[in-house]
């Protein structure tokens, strides 16, 4: 079996040129947000709901804080 040049797991046989975007990608594009972590800060979060639940610990707790500075 031959293989492609520039990707070794990709069959010879295998033809992409007539392939499309999907219609959906540009749609799915907008509602996401990637954020790459620095691998020091990534080691601490097995999985994004971990993530996650930290970012939203730290957004509450500045709302709080804003909160007590407006009183």
């Amino acid at each position: 079996m031959k293989t492609s040049k520039n990707d070794p797991d990709m069959m010879a046989e295998y033809d992409f040129s007539g392939a499309r975007r999907s219609p959906y990608a540009s749609r799915y594009a907008i509602r996401t947000n990637v954020v790459v972590l620095a691998p020091d800060v990534a080691k601490h979060f097995p999985n994004s709901e971990q993530v996650n639940q930290a970012l939203r610990s730290v957004i509450l707790s500045r709302r709080k804080q804003e909160t007590a500075k407006r009183v």
